[in-house]
């Protein structure tokens, strides 16, 4: 074997090294995002297991609560509304605006972003000071 015919395979072998070494940077990348993904995804799933079962022990508490249905008003005992009463009930009052701001700040308290930057994605890394200072408003 000639010198010339050496070079020429050390040179295919490095560059065949070289798409060796790219395709596991990009196999590398890959695998970082999906642990990424699957931290998120795991903190997310813990987080919606948390509400869920204190939504499903107030629901318990709630269902004790409810009054039987032998027990609740007929219809014949309900009382009809005036025009003036019906009025009063399609203005929304402070209760109903203050609940918007409640449902968020619920939201923000459960992990998650009300800012318009990452509204509805996960909090991970703590307070976010856009979500603070919409909630601050």
């Amino acid at each position: 074997m000639e010198n010339k015919d050496i070079f020429i395979q050390i040179d295919e072998l490095d560059s065949r090294m070289g798409h060796i070494y790219s395709e596991l940077g990009v196999l590398k990348q890959l695998m970082k995002e999906l642990l990424e993904q699957n931290k998120l995804l795991t903190l997310e799933n813990s987080q919606l297991r948390k509400i869920l079962k204190k939504e499903t022990e107030s629901d318990r508490i709630h269902a004790a609560a409810v009054p039987e249905p032998d027990k609740l008003p007929g219809p014949e005992e309900s009382k009809e509304e005036t025009p003036q009463q019906a009025s009063e009930t399609e203005e929304p009052d402070a209760n109903t605006v203050g609940e918007g701001y409640d449902n968020l700040a619920r939201l923000y308290n459960e992990g998650f972003h009300i800012c318009n930057v990452y509204y509805g994605h996960l909090r991970t890394e703590g307070d976010c000071l856009f979500c603070l200072s919409f909630l601050s408003k």
